[in-house]
């Protein structure tokens, strides 16, 4: 491993824009989005000219766009449209989910977690358990949340908080800290999910709390790890400037502490830009992205990438992912192609595999490489399928393809379809 160097620090001293950022909510079919801003228009009156010129496209386009035939897949645009119909963003989203069955289960999750999050009582004492114990029950909810199986993370959430808030406060000293810091982690999981699951405010209530259980662990590289979990959920609330801010406030905090900083410290430090290179993509801010990207291959130097400290996933292999999904996000699709397939994810969760094959899928699909995408896309639901069911950007995908589709759907198409419950109309 080379030598740490004398003067590590972060590149990036963020400029912030004063234009806000939404970001595409997790579990919206955004193929359907053209209908509701065909609806929109139609109330305020406005020709596709009038509203195609105030955000610099043309007639054509918006038309292709309201009739389905092109997909709106950039915040960006997105973002302008909202603002030259005057409606939020979210309004754009009304009734655009196309699910068959339910999702009781998920549904029955969240609603505990937001119990537990609405719960000011103390835990009693005699709720508590050996602190070894809490910290193996808090690997085994990280290994849910990282492999997917967000249910059972949801339903693990409430007893263990519980659980780990009465032994922080039977330990003392040295134990009692480190139950604060199996308190924060928790949390943080909370947030990991509740973000999968499309529920940016609820994940954003369970970071600050994690984060003010953190500080009272005062281990650095927890606080950190909850100052990337309140960033992720600004991020995944379309918040994507005080997502960039809070990044680097956040690497600042954590600045001294490199000289002597372990494997966990620097996966921690590196995985803030991450998600800051992702943010700075979403909000087309090229410098930005390519300044995050350097500095978390800078700190790459200095961890094995066969780790998972702090459940971060970080090193090369997940580097990479972020160079492809803000490659995406930037409409560079050609480096995501070359790059997206010669990723090595041998070694990352489940969550992370599936993330980074569909967004490859994505790529391919943009670029008009439908039976790529879709290869891809039935690869990697034979090694998840799970998880690539559920997610909310190969359904979609897939459903993006059935309904631009001039034939009829191939069995492969066709089995995607039926095995993800998709409404089609």
């Amino acid at each position: 491993m080379s030598e740490r160097p004398s003067d590590p620090g972060i590149i990036f001293r963020g400029r912030e824009s004063s234009v806000p950022h939404w970001e595409v909510s997790p579990g919206a079919e955004q193929f359907k989005i053209g209908r509701v801003v065909a609806r929109q228009r139609r109330r305020r009156g406005m020709s596709q000219e009038v509203l195609s010129g105030l955000v610099g496209r043309s007639a054509d386009w918006l038309s292709k766009v309201e009739n389905g035939r092109i997909p709106l897949d950039r915040v960006s645009v997105i973002e302008a449209l909202a603002t030259a119909l005057k409606v939020p963003v979210s309004e754009l989203f009304a009734g655009t989910i196309e699910v068959a069955g339910d999702s009781g289960t998920t549904t029955d999750g969240i609603l505990g977690i937001r119990a537990a999050l609405s719960d000011y009582q103390l835990a009693l004492p005699e709720t508590h358990d050996d602190v070894e114990v809490i910290a193996t029950q808090v690997n085994q909810l990280w290994t849910a949340c990282q492999n997917g199986r967000h249910d059972s993370a949801f339903q693990q959430f409430p007893h263990l908080l519980r659980k780990a808030q009465g032994t922080a406060l039977a330990a003392g000293g040295g134990d009692r800290r480190r139950a604060k810091s199996l308190v924060a982690m928790i949390y943080h999981a909370a947030e990991f999910s509740l973000t999968k699951m499309g529920d940016p405010k609820l994940a954003w209530l369970a970071a600050d709390r994690g984060l003010t259980a953190a500080k009272e662990s005062e281990d650095p590289a927890v606080v950190g790890s909850l100052l990337r979990a309140v960033s992720h959920s600004l991020l995944s609330d379309g918040q994507l400037n005080a997502a960039k801010q809070l990044v680097v406030q956040a690497a600042d905090y954590l600045q001294p502490g490199l000289r002597s900083a372990d494997e966990a410290y620097w996966s921690v430090y590196g995985t803030l830009f991450l998600g800051g290179a992702v943010a700075a993509a979403r909000s087309q801010d090229h410098e930005s992205t390519r300044t995050f990207l350097a500095e978390a291959q800078e700190a790459t130097r200095f961890v094995d990438s066969r780790s998972n400290h702090l459940w971060t996933s970080f090193g090369s292999a997940n580097l990479d992912i972020h160079r492809v999904a803000t490659a995406v996000e930037l409409g560079d699709l050609q480096q995501a192609m070359e790059l997206g397939p010669r990723v090595d994810l041998s070694n990352l969760p489940i969550e992370r595999r599936v993330r980074h094959s569909l967004e490859t899928a994505r790529a391919f699909d943009t670029a008009g490489r439908r039976a790529d995408a879709l290869e891809i896309i039935v690869r990697t639901e034979r090694s998840a399928p799970t998880q690539v069911r559920e997610h909310f950007i190969s359904r979609e995908l897939v459903s993006r393809m059935v309904r631009t589709s001039r034939r009829q759907p191939g069995a492969d198409l066709a089995g995607l379809v039926s095995r993800m419950r998709l409404v089609i109309d």
